[in-house]
């Protein structure tokens, strides 16, 4: 489904409702992140093992 489709059947003022309720979600933290990442690589399978965390490797994500 496209963005105007999407704008057609939601409308208006409730694309900006969910808008405005999505900025309000703070940043998701690094486990958050590392946990999702792990489910989304193999949903169906086994648990990939944890990456070391970002700060601990020097680098930036």
């Amino acid at each position: 489904m496209t963005r105007e489709e999407r704008l057609a059947i939601l409308g208006p003022a409730t694309v900006a409702a969910i808008k405005a309720r999505v900025a309000l979600a703070p940043e998701p933290t690094d486990e958050l992140v590392e946990k999702l990442r792990r489910i989304m690589t193999n949903p169906a399978g086994e648990i990939p093992a944890a990456r070391p965390p970002a700060s601990a490797a020097g680098g930036t994500v």
